[in-house]
């Protein structure tokens, strides 16, 4: 909670005016608890879930019907009715309602210990970039550690199985998964805010990205106008429905957002053979064309 009254105390306490922004969280935190602000979390999770991949089932049933989107599909033989899609998004909303939504609600002691605050000054644009990126190279490698856990003979068959039912994704089968997943996957994504503790507007952005990059990792296209594109070292759709693609026995493509964990460990070996191995195809086939195309018959 914001310790000053009015906007005149605010401001005379950081020596200057504040911000339009800055006003604007006055006006809307001043009176209500750090608690309350943090559960905003369950909010933010539930529009993420529920609305963030809506365009890739629309993308879906268009293709379905009309061959749209099908040159952008990964796995063009796997469709998915709305009824499909629907389900899936009612096991998640279980999870959510079983273990995301009471986690977020009695996890707040944590964010007291390690010093999220709600207070003025918000931080600088740069400030919450910083604080982000550093967010995802922590949960990156983090994660990467405790996925290659979950493919370990007892870590799949116990827990991790029940997210690869998917072995095309999509959008709403990014947080299916077993609910001992849903807790230790928490690990990795507060552990960055836990280091490098910043505002609590920076935590809930980073919990809508992350959550937001997952949903486009399990999109099951792969758009080239994605802005992602152009992030380095970016694994993508493709690169994570590879995992998928090869299910339980997969030993590559670990990676939640970055690939650089499984180029050093090497375990992208079988994704980089196959990407070769279909460029090969490509431009044997190309080749073929070309000859065949250049034959003329009397």
């Amino acid at each position: 909670m914001i310790p000053y009254v009015t906007v005149e105390e605010a401001s005379f306490a950081l020596g200057r005016n504040l911000t339009w922004l800055e006003t604007v969280w006055f006006d809307y935190s001043a009176t209500k608890s750090d608690y309350y602000l943090y559960c905003h979390n369950i909010l933010f999770l539930f529009l993420v879930f529920s609305l963030a991949p809506l365009p890739l089932v629309l993308v879906e049933l268009a293709r379905s019907a009309f061959g749209w989107f099908d040159q952008y599909k990964i796995q063009p033989k796997v469709n998915y009715s709305l009824s499909d899609m629907f389900g899936c998004y009612k096991d998640v909303m279980k999870m959510f309602i079983l273990v995301v939504g009471p986690l977020q609600l009695v996890s707040y002691p944590s964010i007291q210990v390690i010093g999220i605050r709600s207070g003025l000054p918000l931080p600088t644009l740069s400030e919450m970039l910083s604080q982000l990126f550093v967010y995802f190279l922590i949960e990156d490698y983090t994660n990467y550690w405790v996925h290659r856990f979950f493919h370990s003979k007892w870590g799949y068959e116990n827990i991790h199985r029940v997210h690869h039912e998917y072995t095309a994704p999509i959008g709403y089968a990014a947080p299916y998964a077993h609910w001992a997943e849903v807790l230790l996957l928490g690990i990795p994504t507060f552990m960055g805010p836990a280091i490098a503790p910043g505002h609590m507007i920076t935590f809930w952005l980073w919990i809508a990205l992350r959550q937001t990059e997952a949903i486009e990792t399990h999109s099951g296209y792969d758009f080239p106008w994605s802005p992602t594109k152009y992030i380095p070292f970016y694994g993508g759709a493709d690169y994570h429905d590879y995992h998928h693609y090869v299910g339980g026995q997969s030993q590559s493509n670990f990676a939640s957002v970055f690939t650089y964990c499984d180029y050093i460990y090497g375990t992208d070996k079988g994704y980089r053979f196959q990407k070769k191995l279909l460029e090969q195809i490509k431009e044997s086939s190309k080749k073929s064309n070309k000859q065949n195309g250049g034959i003329k018959s009397d």
